[in-house]
Parts: C-alpha cells; structure tokens; sequence
C-alpha cells in the first residue's frame, strides 16, 4: 500500500487578488460538489513542470464572497477530493509590527482564532475527532517557501502568529492595540477555520501573509489610500505567482508521507467508538478520514 498523501499534489488557495495562476501547462477549469456544500469556484487543475497542481481563488474570481460566507469546509473537501495532498494559503494581511511593512511576506508558524459564525469541524454528534493544533502549519512547506522566496529576494520573514477575526469590518483602535500585546505579527480575516480543517483533513498546510498595510495602530494608517492598498494587493499578487512557481518544484517528488506527520493526523484522533458512529456522518466524510473508517 502506498505512503498516505503520495504522490504529491499541490493544492494553491488565493487569497484577495489572486485569482488564477499563470504558466501552468494542461489547464482546466472544473466544477467539484462535496459532501460539504459548493466551494468558493471552480478548481483549476494544471501541472507544472510535471507535477500536479489545483488551485481555488478563495473569495471566488471578481472576489464575490466575504471572508464570513466562505465555505471553509467545502473549499477543503473539494481540494481533497480532487487529490491535493498539500496546500500553500496564500492570505492578504494588515501588519500589527513597525518592521513588518507593506509588501512583506510572513511565512507565519502560530494562529490566533477569533472568528465565530463559521463552521470549524468536519466531524460533529455522532462520529467526534480531536486534532492537534501546537503546530498548525507544516515546517516542511514553510522551509520550502522561505527558500524560495529568499531565491526570488522578496521581502520575507518566517515565523509570527497571524490573528483571524470574523470581519468584515476592520478592528477597532482598541482591538488592533490589544492585538499588539498578545505579540501577533499579522491580522486577516481567512486562515481559519481553514488551517483546522485542512489539518482535519490529513493534509500539509502553510500560508503566506502578504502584507498590504498596517493595521489601525499604526499613525499613518488613516493617510493610506483605497488606490495604494490596491497597488500593494495587485504587487504581492504578482509576486505571489512567481513564489508558486519557485515553490512547487521543491515539493515535487516527494515518495513518503510527510516527516512532519500532517498525513497521518487523524491515526489516534477518531473517539467515538466504531459501534457508536452515527453512519450517514461517516459516509460524508469519506473523502476525509477515509483511510482511518475504511482501513
């Protein structure tokens, strides 16, 4: 039997301004329904060089979902469904540090989860699992990203904990100060639940904050401009495509399962007994702990 989540198969989750991926060979764009709902948009499936790769614009393309209507849980299964073993989440961000100025990458490492009407689980009342999230995103994946973005010399930083709120309005004053003294490099409002389900799904995952202005703490804040944000959001998404194509061949090739353990989360997660397990759940998530329910 095969190593879990071999071959590798890079998924791509774009993030406001990244809508598609240039240079990929064999595209197509594709439609996928999941046991979860409809995803953002259609997958785009490509290879490049060789290796396979799915992409998802996360807002959908023209950006017609907010970060609160997303459905997290659908985009996930789908990129599963489809067989990505892997996801680079590529995320546009406030910066809440004075050294961490537009335009930056931030390979970050730690989350901070504040969102609350969103749907964090694909398991529920009759078939319960609890993951691990000490270390949420794949050391693999961002070793991986740091080297190729310091090969294209973007301005990159690995580490820092990015902080999700609910949205879609920006923070308060008061809630971007206190954002500060919890030591949070980046705030967004889209990298969870997506980094919990993906890690529900077994499958590799880091993101890619790219910086587009400061946050409201900082004193220029209220002279930034509509126009510059979007000049910034329109940069980081053309540098963002030539870190996908640097990163993905560092990724191609790989022949066991991840040495971090992303693909084998779910072997001591599942608690509800096997008798106990309510089977219509079990059957929706086929997709995603399939190796586990059906040895």
């Amino acid at each position: 039997m095969s190593e879990p989540g071999t071959p590798p198969v890079i998924g791509v989750i774009g993030g406001s301004g990244l809508y598609d991926i240039a240079g990929l060979a064999n595209t197509r764009w594709e439609r996928v329904e999941t046991p979860f709902g409809t995803p953002s948009d259609a997958l785009l499936f490509g290879e490049l060089d060789g290796q396979r790769v799915i992409f998802l614009p996360r807002h959908g393309r023209g950006h017609r979902i907010p970060p609160s209507g997303i459905n997290f849980r659908a985009n996930i299964a789908a990129l599963k469904q489809a067989g990505a073993s892997e996801i680079v989440s590529m995320s546009a961000v406030g910066s809440l540090r004075a050294d961490l100025p537009p335009g930056t990458f931030v390979i970050v490492d730690q989350f901070i989860d504040r969102t609350f009407a969103r749907e964090k689980s694909f398991f529920g009342p009759g078939l319960v699992a609890h993951v691990s999230m000490a270390h949420p995103v794949c050391a693999r994946l961002g070793a991986a990203l740091e080297e190729s973005a310091t090969d294209l010399g973007l301005p990159v930083r690995r580490g820092g904990t990015y902080l999700v709120m609910e949205g879609p309005q920006f923070s308060s004053r008061a809630e971007s100060e206190l954002y500060r003294t919890w030591d949070c490099a980046v705030i967004g409002m889209t990298n969870m639940p997506e980094a919990k389900l993906a890690r529900e799904a077994e499958m590799c995952y880091a993101t890619v904050a790219m910086v587009t202005d400061y946050d409201c703490w900082h004193e220029d804040h209220d002279h930034v401009t509509v126009d510059q944000v979007v000049k910034v959001l329109h940069e980081n998404a053309d540098r963002a495509r030539a870190l996908i194509r640097a990163v993905v061949p560092r990724l191609a090739g790989r022949r066991t399962a991840c040495g971090e353990g992303c693909h084998r989360v779910l072997d001591n997660a599942l608690i509800t007994a096997p008798d106990a397990r309510d089977p219509a759940l079990a059957a929706r998530l086929a997709v995603i702990a399939g190796r586990v329910l059906n040895p």
